[in-house]
């Protein structure tokens, strides 16, 4: 489905990350986890790009992507935007999805792949679900970590859902877990890992370091899901 969309709202999440919203139009359905494509103008032509759906199905009024400013001309050129400006979108695309079909989950994200896993948590918050979700979340720095306020809130009111953010680079107040997401750090937080599918999405490096990991630990390969984001 390809449709034209006005800007309706934009989210400051970080201090370069941002959330782009608009009304979601009548017969787009999608599943949580998957992306559509972006076109924009960027120095007179139009140049598109894939961003993962950062808003649940459930929500019926709009939907929703995120982003990372990287300083690449198509990024400058969505960052100038504004309420009002037009995208053309095109989707949904993606097998990267969770529809409840699993009882027990682990989600592993770095940086601005925590996109599907917000999707995804929302959806499940939403939908009550029951899904029994650790949500291990990897950011270089505090100032970092996109949804906080909202993953922390969600984690709240669903005993189910646990969330842990860890640091690369943490500063001498954080109090949290620290490092890149080692063996120890998985037995540690997501103790009955062996028992649940695992959802991993990041840059290509931490996607394949992670990988690597989670094979070695003994995981199926058909019980690991990954999506791969590209910074532009």
């Amino acid at each position: 489905m390809e449709f034209e969309a006005p800007i309706t709202e934009i989210i400051e999440q970080t201090h370069d990350v941002k959330s782009f919203r608009f009304k979601r139009p009548e017969g787009f359905e999608y599943k949580a986890g998957q992306y559509f494509f972006v076109s924009i103008p960027v120095n007179g032509e139009m140049q598109r790009k894939p961003f993962t759906i950062s808003s649940s199905p459930t929500e019926k009024s709009y939907l929703e992507f995120t982003k990372k400013l990287t300083g690449h001309e198509y990024s400058d050129a969505l960052d100038a935007m504004a309420p009002g400006d037009v995208l053309i979108v095109n989707g949904p695309n993606g097998r990267f999805t969770f529809e409840g079909e699993f009882e027990k989950i682990a989600l592993i994200s770095g940086g601005i792949g925590i996109t599907p896993m917000i999707s995804i948590c929302r959806y499940c918050s939403d939908s009550k679900t029951g899904t029994d979700i650790v949500f291990l979340d990897s950011n270089k720095v505090e100032d970092d970590i996109a949804f906080r306020d909202e993953m922390n809130e969600m984690a709240s009111k669903h005993p189910n859902l646990k969330v842990i953010h860890t640091l690369t680079r943490a500063g001498s107040d954080w109090l949290g877990c620290t490092g890149r997401i080692c063996e120890p750090m998985i037995s540690d937080y997501i103790s009955d890992i062996m028992e649940r599918t695992v959802y991993v999405c990041g840059p290509p490096p931490m996607m394949k370091s992670v990988e690597e990991l989670l094979l070695n630990m003994g995981i199926p390969k058909e019980q690991i899901k990954k999506e791969a984001l590209f910074g532009f």
